[in-house]
């Protein structure tokens, strides 16, 4: 994961706050290093608003986080105070991320084959629940969506731009298929049902560029966002490779953990570093890697573990679920309208969706959503290093 700076030692950096000590935290960075940053409410720019333009930065008070542009002696300074136990907790360089997922093995059988529904809709049970997913609010984080794409027609959508320059119309496609996956119909006018939850709302936010890569500190908007609207779920099928036994983000560990406190689950991809085919498993990977963000492998249509997707390491993440990932159909932008990609971005919109009709059928909190999700997964005959509790399956 590379940094985000300009060559001029000047970078952007997350700090991370103590509970409960925001206030006094942004006083300090003030105080001690002379960056300034601008609560998220005083921004109100909806389109094309990523932080990097902000002049010192930008607090996500739900999380405690701020995301600040710095030069080095700034940093310097505020690392100067991190052994003090005071209201600074963690300051981590902003890194890239990028959209996980790969094109499709076998696109054309699998489209043959499908029927009314996706392999993938079958394989969670979500024909067979009355649920759909009405009342809870989904948010992706990815690409952005094709807004007027004709299978999303009339339904519930709020979409936001945290990518400089661009607005949230997905020129890269990755965003539009996993919320196909996630939120899409299950009765489209065109091809097979393809949709886990059709009836929940859906929260757009657009977190990667048309190019498909972002970075830590508008992914951390994205999440703060969606706090702030009272998602229940955040799909994320994005991150970065990691090193074997290289720890997680203690800055993305917190802000998750106080997402979930508020009642919003964070899913996200598990990676798509392996080889298994040539004996390599790669740890998952950065954010699913966190222990409070369930991260999603993938499975094939014969409930095989995706020969690419990443596995429980020692000292590393773990595999919480695992969804269908390989050869999935779902919406891609028109004018192709559908595209069948494989990955673990395909698998984590399927637990995404899963979590909505969860969500509408059990009321509960996010820690509740999480073990509800982790109970009903079907068991598969397989290491639980490659697929945790299991195959998400629909209420």
């Amino acid at each position: 994961m590379t940094q985000q700076g300009d060559g001029s030692g000047v970078a952007r950096y997350l700090v991370l706050f103590e509970e409960d000590a925001t206030d006094e935290g942004t006083r300090t960075m003030t105080n001690v290093a002379g960056i300034r940053a601008v609560h998220s409410g005083d921004i109100t720019a909806q389109t094309g608003d990523g932080m990097a333009h902000v002049p010192g930065g930008v607090l996500w008070a739900d999380l405690g986080v701020a995301v600040v542009t710095a030069a080095t002696d700034q940093i310097d300074a505020l690392r100067g105070v991190l052994a003090t136990r005071g209201p600074i907790a963690m300051i981590e360089p902003d890194r890239m991320v990028y959209a996980i997922s790969t094109q499709a093995s076998h696109p054309a059988s699998a489209d043959a084959e499908e029927g009314s529904f996706t392999w993938g809709l079958r394989a969670v049970n979500a024909p067979a629940s009355a649920a759909t997913g009405a009342g809870v609010r989904v948010a992706v984080l990815d690409t952005g969506i094709d807004v007027d794409h004709p299978d999303f027609v009339g339904r519930e959508m709020v979409t936001r731009s945290f990518v400089d320059g661009e607005d949230v119309d997905d020129g890269h496609g990755h965003g539009t298929h996993v919320i196909g996956t996630a939120c899409g119909p299950r009765r489209p006018d065109l091809g097979p049902g393809y949709g886990v939850a059709p009836a929940a709302e859906i929260y757009a936010g657009k977190v990667l560029n048309n190019a498909g890569a972002g970075t830590d500190g508008d992914i951390l908007a994205g999440i703060a966002w969606a706090v702030q609207n009272g998602c229940v779920v955040v799909s994320m099928s994005l991150g970065a490779p990691v090193q074997p036994g290289q720890p997680h983000s203690v800055t993305f560990e917190r802000a998750a953990r106080r997402a979930m406190n508020k009642g919003t689950l964070i899913i996200a991809a598990a990676g798509n570093e392996s080889a298994r085919a040539d004996g390599l498993i790669a740890p998952v990977g950065h954010p699913a890697n966190c222990p409070s963000i369930m991260a999603v492998g993938a499975i094939d249509q014969e409930r095989e573990v995706g020969d690419f997707s990443s596995g429980t390491l020692p000292d590393s993440g773990a595999v919480d679920v695992v969804g269908p990932g390989v050869d999935v159909r779902s919406s891609w932008p028109m004018p192709q309208r559908h595209n069948t990609l494989s990955g673990t971005s395909m698998a984590t919109p399927h637990a995404a969706g899963v979590a909505a009709l969860t969500a509408e059928v059990h009321q509960g909190t996010a820690w509740e959503l999480w073990a509800r999700l982790s109970q009903s997964a079907a068991r598969l005959p397989l290491p639980s290093t490659d697929v945790g509790a299991g195959l998400v399956q629909a209420p």
